[in-house]
């Protein structure tokens, strides 16, 4: 039976600065991607966020993300399959932790930014994600642009995958995500 989950990215603030309306939003998601530390969040932020979810009962995913704090994990690097795979490892473990103190249980992997865009076509990025995603507890779900490189990947290493489509941003001929550089009002 397919299943329609509406998730949010949250967990993005960071010190001082407050991002979004998390606990506002939580009403209305079935799931939330929360940040891990390296495009957004902290750990105080991932501890009062993984409360919030589990206090209005909405599945909880890593959302794992380059370590680019200044661009908000948006903009691509260059990073190898081996550091691919060390940076999802280390923040879906922080997030798990925490989700872990608080009596909870990690649903999901949901890629951030640049991270996620650079998977939708690189296979070996992608297996190096699947692969750690998988290391970590091979009962999560993968989430990924239908058709992508992270999906195949995700089905390839034996874990569930969940084809995301994005409400609020367009799309190009070949299913990837317009770049928010290019996109217009």
């Amino acid at each position: 039976m397919n299943k329609i989950d509406l998730n949010c990215d949250m967990g993005e603030s960071f010190g001082a600065y407050q991002m979004g309306r998390d606990k506002e939003i939580l009403d209305y998601v079935t799931s939330a991607n929360i940040a891990c530390g390296f495009h957004a969040g902290d750990p105080a932020t991932m501890r009062r966020t993984v409360r919030l979810a589990l206090g209005k009962n909405v599945g909880i995913g890593a959302h794992p993300g380059l370590p680019d704090l200044v661009g908000f994990g948006r903009r691509p690097m260059e990073i190898s399959p081996q550091e691919a795979y060390d940076l999802v490892v280390y923040q879906i473990g922080a997030l798990y932790g925490f989700v872990k103190a608080e009596g909870g249980q990690l649903q999901h992997v949901k890629p951030h930014g640049a991270l996620f865009n650079m998977a939708v076509k690189d296979a070996d990025l992608s297996e190096a994600i699947a692969e750690a995603v998988y290391k970590v507890d091979p009962e999560l779900i993968l989430f990924g642009l239908p058709g992508s490189e992270l999906v195949n990947a995700g089905k390839k290493a034996s874990l569930r995958t969940a084809s995301e489509v994005f409400s609020d941003r367009t799309y190009q001929e070949d299913g990837s995500l317009t770049s928010r550089r290019h996109e217009t009002p």
